[in-house]
């Protein structure tokens, strides 16, 4: 991994909320590193040698990451902003898992977005993601986060676009404070 490390966010979005999120996540990471988010269906299969921090966010959809039949059922919900094929689901499918000295620095971590008025369901996108890329050899900076949505189409609220560049924020300290103890 070259000195000069980046964060990069992937992310899956229908409505716009999750790329809100990812956006603002990037913004409170940039004061530690430079910071890129990439809608899912652009992503690299290959983590980048150059990027230290992994960020995967999607939309809760059945509990667990959107699947095709899910992203098909979101679309009767209302107007699809941004029409995908392929999710983090897919995607996490077919990243290859980073070797050599980049298998022991990328550290990952994992956000959905979810309604607000089920708060207390189980399961989650994120975790979801974040076992996979456990399953992978990859180690999580911080656990995983949700952000709230009014409803399945949004609005997100302004106190969950402030909470996530608070995390991004967050996760950019506690990357400073694991690159100086490594």
């Amino acid at each position: 991994m070259s000195e000069t490390v980046r964060a990069l966010i992937v992310y899956e979005t229908m409505f716009g909320n999750t790329e809100r999120i990812a956006r603002a996540i990037r913004d409170g990471l940039r004061q530690y590193l430079p910071a890129e988010t990439v809608p899912v269906n652009r992503a690299p299969s290959v983590v980048p040698g150059d990027v230290g921090l992994l960020i995967v966010g999607g939309p809760t959809h059945a509990f667990s990451m959107s699947r095709p039949s899910t992203r098909q059922e979101a679309w009767k919900q209302g107007d699809v902003v941004f029409p995908i094929e392929v999710g983090i689901r897919e995607w996490l499918a077919v990243l290859e898992p980073p070797t050599g000295r980049q298998s022991d620095l990328l550290r990952v971590a994992t956000f959905d977005t979810r309604i607000a008025k089920v708060r207390r369901l189980p399961g989650s996108a994120a975790r979801s993601a974040a076992r996979l890329l456990r399953r992978m050899g990859l180690r999580p900076l911080s656990t995983s986060e949700s952000f709230f949505v009014n409803e399945t189409t949004g609005p997100i609220s302004d106190v969950e676009i402030e909470r996530a560049q608070s995390w991004g924020d967050e996760l950019g300290r506690l990357l400073t404070r694991t690159a100086k103890v490594a």
